[in-house]
């Protein structure tokens, strides 16, 4: 992966589900000891076809699929379950009934995001998505979109809250954010809005699965000072730790081990300098006190 993406008339993020079935491909093909060209004649297409099935860059046909199997010695049993899991990872996710608001680019995210068994982030200037009230999210989709109508803003307020589902979810992610004391302290919406904000904060907290700490001023400089990311863990072994990390024009998707790790490292040294998880709350009381 390592690629930007950016807006454009790319095609439609896969789900994360396809993303693994690609990579079971692959890793049937090299254990059968089978070519890209041996492969690519068994279902009567380019090399570059199944190199983009494997890549999870295209939808996977199921007649190919089937075919690709039993070039690859699967039989039985293992090929109606795995064309099983295929018709699962064609179908579009929830949030394409919101891709009138949704840039591809972000669209992956929001699969990775969907799946992810581990979620660490680092917040320098705002609210994580996955913490913040409605009102909040619109006060900053206001400004991110001056253009947008109040209708499209709301829609893009619906799909922030519609991922917050995630947290309420029998099988919900570990979620481990850290925050920086501006995130707090730069004023979104008002002193209502915010005070609401840091409630709901708080009430995150209280999640089994939630972890937050604050980077506080007093810390000094850290080594995550240089923008926000995020870090996916799977409960996938086909499936790399993923960071993403965005700028004004679209996103980064990192998956190389040596430059995942950095970024985990990263966090780790962060989570160490940050205030410890069990002072999150008084400093989110104190700070609601100053509004």
């Amino acid at each position: 992966m390592s690629e930007t993406r950016s807006g454009g008339s790319a095609p439609a993020a896969p789900t994360v589900l396809r993303m693994v079935l690609g990579k079971r491909l692959r890793q049937l093909r090299e254990q059968a000891g089978v070519s890209f060209d041996e492969a690519a004649r068994a279902i009567e297409v380019t090399p570059l076809t199944v190199r983009r099935m494997e890549k999870a860059e295209v939808g996977l046909r199921i007649p190919y699929v089937k075919e690709l199997l039993r070039t690859y010695g699967v039989a039985g049993a293992e090929i109606e379950d795995f064309v099983s899991l295929a018709r699962e990872a064609n179908q579009p996710g929830w949030w394409h009934k919101f891709r009138d608001v949704l840039p591809e680019w972000f669209s992956a995210y929001v699969s990775l995001e969907s799946e992810a068994a581990v979620i660490r982030l680092y917040e320098p200037q705002y609210v994580p998505g996955l913490l913040q009230t409605h009102d909040y999210a619109a006060a900053l989709l206001r400004v991110g979109f001056p253009n947008a109508s109040p209708e499209d803003v709301e829609r893009r307020v619906a799909l922030r809250l519609r991922r917050q589902d995630l947290l309420a979810k029998s099988e919900a992610p570990a979620v481990w954010a850290i925050l920086d004391e501006t995130v707090l302290r730069r004023p979104v919406g008002g002193p209502e809005v915010m005070r609401a904000q840091i409630d709901r904060l708080t009430e995150a907290t209280e999640r089994p699965k939630v972890r937050i700490q604050i980077m506080r001023f007093a810390a000094g400089p850290h080594p995550g000072a240089y923008g926000p990311f995020h870090y996916f863990r799977f409960g996938f072994s086909e499936l790399p730790d993923i960071v993403y990390t965005e700028g004004l024009a679209g996103a980064q998707y990192v998956d190389q081990p040596a430059d995942v790790v950095t970024y985990l490292e990263v966090l780790d040294r962060m989570s160490v300098q940050a205030e410890p998880v069990a002072r999150t709350r008084d400093i989110l009381a104190a700070l609601r006190k100053e509004l």
